[in-house]
């Protein structure tokens, strides 16, 4: 499935980076792309960020984007 339309960023790349240790989305927008340009993926990028990481992940890393 599309995550990130604007990069064609697929879910399978999301994971690949949350597993590959990013646990922000600026963090897996700098690894795979997804998130970087107009931020609408970024709420789907953090759920696949909390189910790999058990909800884990962090919310710090930047300035929070709508």
């Amino acid at each position: 499935m599309f995550v990130c339309l604007c990069e064609g960023i697929t879910s399978h790349q999301v994971i690949e980076a949350v597993d590959g240790g990013a646990c922000t989305t600026n963090q897996v927008a700098a690894a795979c792309g997804a998130g970087a340009d107009c931020g609408r993926c970024r709420r789907t990028v953090r759920a696949i960020i909390d189910s790999r990481t058990g909800g884990r992940g962090t919310t710090s890393g930047g300035p929070h984007r709508n």
